[in-house]
């Protein structure tokens, strides 16, 4: 599917939204603020990478988009619902049914083989094993790791690892998935192979995705750029994708 169908495919309606989010950490006497009335919308269908340098407030951001992170000021609205005004399980059960999460760390569990850490998310909300079980079959498959179902991470690349991730996180359909460098711990030969997976996987099934990275390439595969600095957002720019 072309990046230009996917354009075409995008509501006018959000999925999430900041508004005027403002976030601190106390670091022993002193504040140390990382978001300063940060507000961006985010439409159905939309690829965004955010990017900048370190310490511009990009994860922290894609945290509280995700309901990860209260925001000290300012509201985060997920569709119609404000996120932090929900209730700590409300907010999870959202994360859980709605919300798929791929970090450059890949947090697989290690004591459960590869299929059982990919089926892990449904079987939370009370999937059946059977069906959940198959569809965690196929997702594996999709990412190339029908072979390594019984084996367990550490018995993985990081590039497998991070493809089971990228499994685990969308075995819910997520309608909006969030991705913070999932490529920094792989060479750029892995990386590019789980890229491809991330883009074709999102587009195949109408997902929203917001990724943080450093790297104008990957940025310029996303429908979206914004650019931070300092915590804020600096500029927005719209990529013709064809």
């Amino acid at each position: 599917m072309s990046r230009g169908k996917e354009l075409g495919r995008m509501s006018n309606e959000f999925i999430v939204k900041a508004e005027a989010i403002t976030k601190s950490y106390q670091m022993g006497q002193r504040s140390l603020t990382v978001l300063q009335s940060v507000s961006l919308e985010v439409r159905h269908g939309e690829t965004i990478a955010i990017i900048g340098p370190s310490g511009a407030g990009k994860s922290t951001l894609l945290h509280a988009l995700g309901g990860l992170d209260q925001p000290g000021s300012g509201e985060v609205w997920f569709k119609e619902q404000s996120l932090y005004r929900l209730s700590p399980s409300d907010r999870t059960m959202i994360r859980a049914r709605h919300i798929g999460f791929v970090f450059q760390s890949y947090h697989l569990l290690p004591e459960l083989d590869v299929l059982e850490n990919v089926m892990l998310p449904t079987l939370a909300l009370g999937g059946r094993s059977a069906g959940v079980r198959a569809r965690a079959r196929m997702l594996l498959d999709t990412v190339g790791l029908a072979e390594r179902m019984m084996h367990t991470p550490f018995e993985l690349s990081g590039g497998e690892q991070q493809r089971v991730a990228l499994a685990r996180a969308l075995m819910n359909e997520p309608e909006l998935l969030l991705a913070d460098e999932p490529t920094g711990n792989l060479d750029s030969v892995t990386g590019e192979s789980i890229l491809k997976s991330l883009f074709d996987l999102t587009l195949e099934r109408g997902h929203t995705l917001i990724l943080v990275t450093h790297d104008k390439d990957i940025a310029d595969r996303c429908s979206r750029v914004v650019r931070m600095k300092d915590g804020r957002i600096e500029g927005q720019l719209e990529n013709s994708l064809k």
